[in-house]
């Protein structure tokens, strides 16, 4: 399978940072996972939304099944991705739809090569303003690999770690006596996030999870920047994501699991009228109701 197979003949990653991270700021966090997700069906139901998530992206972009998506089916994978949600619509109505799937089959061609991995995520998001309405698009591409191949890719988000402003997940875990003034010296690339995942599945294997780490992975760090969001987020942050009782609200949403009303079939993401778009061409529910 594209994306959803044993980590097996991988490519040896390239070498990343020293990552200097938090032991109990970890341990916190996994604990505070574990109590947050018991009341909505504990954390292995989230691990099995985001393996339908994957399942989904690898269907429609794997196996260079790219290079026949259609709008529809495009648009079904976006409501997935928060960021682009409340902005791919726009994009579409500007430079058209057959030029975004060109940009997708650029990102996967040699999706198996991850020594291409930066400039390939690079050159998807290359030609765009660097303002407001563009700068999603790494994210968007980001989550089209990661989900396409989670075996291979990790989540590569600027929520996970932006070094342009020194915030992320990387900052929340970081081991530091003051974490918002310590200055952390680690690119914004493959390696970087291929090391941080790694350190990441080495803490929960010694809490004892062998299986779907990708996806314990994702979950632990959604987990750790929705603490973020609730503590020390600021008006734009909390306007985007609002505030709730449910502790998990932020850490769904993180990862695109609270798409689609399950009555109605309408998702969050808005297209350039303003209408919601329903899912088509999947067929499917939220992952979050499996």
């Amino acid at each position: 399978m594209f994306g959803l197979g044993r980590r097996t003949a991988v490519e040896k990653a390239p070498e990343g940072p020293v990552l200097d991270l938090s032991g109990p700021r970890l341990r916190r966090a996994y604990e505070h996972l574990l109590e947050s997700a018991e009341p909505t069906g504990g954390v292995d139901r989230y691990v099995t939304a985001l393996w339908l998530k994957a399942s989904l992206f690898e269907e429609l972009l794997g196996k260079g099944k790219v290079t026949e998506l259609t709008e529809t089916e495009f648009l079904d994978l976006c409501a997935f991705v928060t960021p682009a949600r409340r902005r791919v619509g726009a994009l579409l109505a500007e430079i058209g739809f057959d030029a975004m799937r060109a940009r997708l089959v650029r990102l996967l061609d040699g999706w198996s090569d991850i020594s291409t991995a930066d400039r390939r995520l690079a050159e998807f998001g290359a030609g765009f303003p660097h303002d407001k309405a563009h700068r999603w698009l790494p994210d968007l591409g980001a989550e089209v690999l990661h989900f396409t191949a989670p075996d291979r890719y990790p989540l590569m988000a600027r929520w996970v770690w932006d070094s342009h402003v020194g915030t992320g997940v990387l900052r929340e875990i970081w081991f530091a006596d003051d974490v918002a003034e310590a200055r952390i010296e680690a690119p914004a690339t493959f390696a970087t996030f291929a090391t941080l995942a790694g350190e990441l599945e080495g803490f929960l294997r010694g809490e004892g999870i062998y299986r779907d780490l990708p996806f314990f992975t994702d979950l632990l760090m959604a987990h750790v920047y929705a603490a973020y969001i609730n503590d020390r987020g600021g008006e734009f942050m909390r306007a985007e994501f609002a505030t709730a009782a449910d502790p998990m609200l932020h850490t769904r949403r993180m990862l695109g699991l609270d798409a689609v009303d399950t009555e109605t079939g309408r998702t969050r993401l808005k297209l350039v009228d303003g209408t919601a778009h329903t899912l088509g061409a999947l067929g499917v529910t939220d992952p979050q109701e499996a």
